[in-house]
């Protein structure tokens, strides 16, 4: 198996692969047309990416069946355009959550000690412990979590090693879960935005999280409140954040962007970049060595499990439900032939294959195969196929339940 690695990527990953019996090219700085040419010529099996933005046009350069993204998330790959190449899109999620949750609680701390400020004044030549004293405190404060994933759990044990209420909203939240993690469960981020003295944000941007935290959810929270987002800079409104910073005090703590560079290094002209009230990182949140080891192995794993049984860990692109309306459950003596007159017959009938699986007994002398099909096969198929075929035991059709 060929792997094109189009980011930086451990050595230790790089020693893995190759222990995996993979051949790989290393080309960290491959970019846009530059990664296209690279994919032509190479013409690799599995891509892995960081923050490279993987495009349609990229899919269409080679014969890509694999693209794993080193980390969590998966918003710079086009899935859509994956999915219908049927280019198999994975991620590594969980292993970069210690990292963030300790940059998170970082940008709280440096927000409320005003660490920064403090540097640079320092730098200056300026003693200014009149001013820098003036500090809130943690202890006690409520901190507010939108999303209560694997970085919002480890959040929240930090948080609590502080003294910190924490009030939380997540979709998948229950009463139940909350009460065994310790904190108080709201039915709405704007619920969370009101009882908050610090607001975190990690929800996985999708279409409905694009812009989820907005104008309503800043006007909500106390004045001077803090704000920190290590998520994705796309699920906040980032005129609305500005808006907050300037007419209502909010202090915000950021490591993601709404515009960020494509690239690792350059220019970053995004006014919002020269907000009093903003205390910025550059999207390093899951840049430790600890996490970037951690990615490097899972990724590894991901690349060797499909070389080795052409199964996909952590894939986020496959059908959650298909156009199915009926299973065709054939159980049938295990030998050739037998799955392909069945086929035969459903091709012959115009009726599409959604779904199939085939499980061989015990001594190999039978099985049972279940197939998934768009529409029912008319009844006289069915009976041909049983009349046809001694090695059918039994075809059983099952509607399938909306």
């Amino acid at each position: 198996m060929r792997v094109l690695i189009a980011d930086k990527f451990e050595q230790s990953g790089r020693d893995g692969l190759e222990a995996a019996g993979c051949d790989y090219s290393y080309q960290p700085d491959a970019r846009d047309e530059s990664l296209v040419e690279a994919i032509r010529s190479y013409a690799p099996d599995a891509l892995v990416v960081r923050s490279t933005k993987v495009s349609e046009a990229m899919m269409d350069a080679g014969a890509l069946k694999l693209v794993v993204r080193a980390g969590a998330g998966y918003n710079t790959i086009d899935v859509a355009a994956a999915s219908r190449r049927g280019v198999y899109v994975s991620n590594c999620p969980g292993k970069n959550s210690i990292a963030v949750a300790e940059l998170t609680f970082a940008l709280v701390l440096a927000l409320d000690r005003r660490i920064a400020d403090n540097v640079i004044a320092l730098r200056q030549g300026q003693w200014n412990k009149k001013e820098f004293s003036k500090a809130r405190g943690l202890y006690g404060r409520t901190l507010g979590l939108v999303g209560t994933g694997q970085i919002g759990q480890e959040v929240i044990k930090r948080a609590q090693a502080f003294g910190m209420p924490i009030a939380a909203w997540s979709k998948s939240l229950t009463p139940e879960r909350a009460a065994e993690l310790g904190i108080e469960r709201k039915d709405s981020p704007l619920e969370v935005a009101r009882a908050s003295d610090i607001v975190s944000v990690h929800v996985a941007l999708k279409p409905e999280t694009r812009g989820f935290i907005d104008t309503d959810f800043f006007n909500a929270m106390r004045e001077g409140a803090y704000f920190i987002n290590t998520a994705r800079g796309e699920v906040v409104d980032q005129a609305a954040l500005v808006a907050a910073m300037r007419g209502r005090g909010i202090r915000v703590g950021l490591d993601v962007y709404a515009n960020e560079p494509t690239s690792a290094s350059g220019e970053f002209a995004d006014e919002i970049a020269q907000e009093a009230n903003l205390y910025g990182t550059h999207h390093i949140g899951a840049s430790t060595d600890q996490a970037q080891e951690a990615i490097a192995a899972e990724t590894v794993r991901i690349i060797r499990t499909f070389k080795e049984t052409g199964k996909v860990p952590n894939v986020v692109n496959l059908a959650a439900r298909t156009p199915a309306t009926h299973l065709l459950v054939v159980r049938h003596r295990d030998r050739p032939g037998v799955l392909a007159q069945v086929l035969d017959a459903i091709r012959e009938a115009h009726i599409n294959v959604q779904e199939m699986e085939n499980i061989v007994f015990e001594g190999a002398q039978a099985a049972v195969a279940r197939i998934n099909l768009e529409a029912a096969p008319p009844a006289a198929t069915l009976e041909k196929l049983s009349a046809d075929n001694a090695d059918i035991i039994e075809l059983d059709l099952l509607e399938l339940k909306s």
